[in-house]
């Protein structure tokens, strides 16, 4: 799955490289120490062989004679890896000289062809003693002076001291490079925290425009960030104009349609009544609909601005009040959580709950109930950029509606029980500006009997004092 979160993105490639880097620094540091060790090592048996040459010579006797002192007891040690050899080679008979840490141990002497002599005709190779011991041996062979008699020189260690001091090696290495690996993980990531701050702002800054706690991206911010938010800032504000000349156009308009439909109505009045009731009925349901879509058109316009901000406590309580006095017989009932607020107008807040409150209220036999509650989040079909929504509920006493009686009243205009009074155009229009607004209304049968109406709108977090 892609990763969606900036931050994320580059602390996963920093800590990516990170390893990869330490890993490849480790190995190439432990390669190179090893290569060193090596040499050492080999450098220390030439050194050693040396001496041993410096040591033996002829005796009277004509045997090889000397008693080679290497300064390491390793050499006198049985079975360690580290030996010394004399051996007469050709017509020279003569017991080989031996370390006493060679004691019985065979030690197996590769052929020149295997293990060729370099130019100071000296060769090393690897074997294997006969107890297991891996050992580097550094090889040559030797006239002596006067009589032209030759000897093989060999002086041997143990491998094992070059992988243990290498294992030492890079078990520190590892070490080290493992707590440096970790620290220089937390200070990238310190530091790419801090330098994604801006952005960080910049969306809280953005979400608190959402939100309607702010009309512009404020914040100080860096040059990099800087022209976006001015952007930002301009748009806000070009689209401010554009709301506030939508408004003006719809105010207009309305103007301009009151007065005609005003006419129709009191020429109405005047003619027969088979022709009045025509005219009557048909300019009504023209100013209906034009109202309607008059709305409509102001929502649009401003719908997905910050601009529209509504605190829903004093609003509701301002519509329940005038129910009240219109409505003495019926009991109206109030529950609303402090602090909320909807990003919507207040004219159409007004329109969408005094309908359902009007339509409770023709319908209930002794109460209505009004709830406003944050809605769970869990409400489907909301739009899933907005964090925040708020129920609204309105439920009666009366006699309700059965499914197919809620299918045929959400229909513009229709009346199920014509005793009452009413154009039939509330709950059509309560749907309309609820769905303009992204929300959802849903119609069922209440607790109380009666039939229950639930909005879902969209909403703002009010802070508290």
């Amino acid at each position: 799955m892609p990763i969606k979160s900036l931050t994320a993105r580059v602390l996963l490639l920093t800590t990516l490289w990170s390893a990869v880097a330490l890993v490849v620094i480790g190995l190439v540091i432990s390669t190179l120490y090893r290569k060193s060790a090596e040499r050492g090592f080999q450098d220390l048996l030439r050194a050693q062989l040396s001496n041993l040459i410096n040591s033996v010579s002829i005796g009277e006797e004509g045997a090889l004679a000397g008693t080679p002192q290497l300064g390491d007891l390793r050499y006198v040690q049985p079975k360690t890896g580290w030996y010394w050899i004399v051996e007469p080679l050709g017509t020279f008979t003569s017991p080989p000289l031996v370390s006493p840490s060679l004691g019985s141990v065979n030690l197996p002497v590769l052929s020149v062809l295997e293990a060729p002599f370099d130019k100071n005709y000296q060769r090393y190779y690897i074997v294997t003693d006969s107890v297991g011991n891996r050992v580097q041996v550094a090889e040559t062979e030797i006239v002596f002076e006067g009589d032209g008699r030759s000897a093989r020189f060999r002086v041997t260690g143990n491998i094992d001291v070059i992988e243990a001091d290498v294992g030492s090696f890079s078990h520190s290495l590892y070490l080290s490079l493992i707590v440096f690996g970790i620290g220089s993980l937390i200070v990238n990531a310190l530091a790419i925290l801090y330098g994604l701050r801006p952005l960080d702002q910049a969306r809280g800054a953005l979400e608190r425009i959402r939100a309607g706690e702010s009309e512009r991206l404020q914040g100080d911010f860096p040059r990099e960030i800087l022209p976006l938010a001015n952007e930002v800032n301009a748009l806000i504000e070009s689209n401010r104009r554009i709301v506030e000349r939508a408004r003006m156009q719809v105010g207009n308009l309305a103007h301009s349609l009151k007065t005609p439909i005003a006419v129709l109505l009191n020429e109405s009045r005047v003619l027969d009544q088979s022709h009045g009731d025509l005219v009557k009925g048909q300019a009504e349901a023209m100013q209906g609909q034009v109202q309607s879509y008059l709305n409509r058109a102001r929502i649009a316009a401003q719908r997905d601005t910050v601009l529209a901000r509504t605190d829903a406590e004093p609003a509701l309580e301002r519509l329940v009040r005038v129910m009240r006095r219109l409505n003495d017989a019926i009991e109206f009932e109030l529950t609303i959580t402090t602090g909320l607020a909807l990003a919507m107008e207040q004219q159409d807040l007004e329109e969408t709950v005094g309908n359902l409150l009007e339509n409770a209220a023709r319908f209930a036999r002794h109460k209505v109930i009004v709830r406003a509650a944050e809605a769970a989040p869990e409400v489907k079909g909301l739009d899933p950029m907005r964090r925040h929504w708020v129920e609204l509920v309105v439920e009666d006493d009366g006699p309700g509606l059965e499914p197919d009686q809620i299918r045929e009243a959400m229909k513009r205009g229709r009346r199920l029980d014509e005793s009452k009074p009413g154009t039939g155009l509330g709950l059509s229009i309560v749907s309309e500006i609820t769905a303009e607004y992204q929300g959802v209304l849903t119609l069922s049968r209440g607790n109380a009997g009666g039939l229950q109406a639930t909005l879902i709108l969209p909403g703002i977090v009010k802070d508290v004092a």
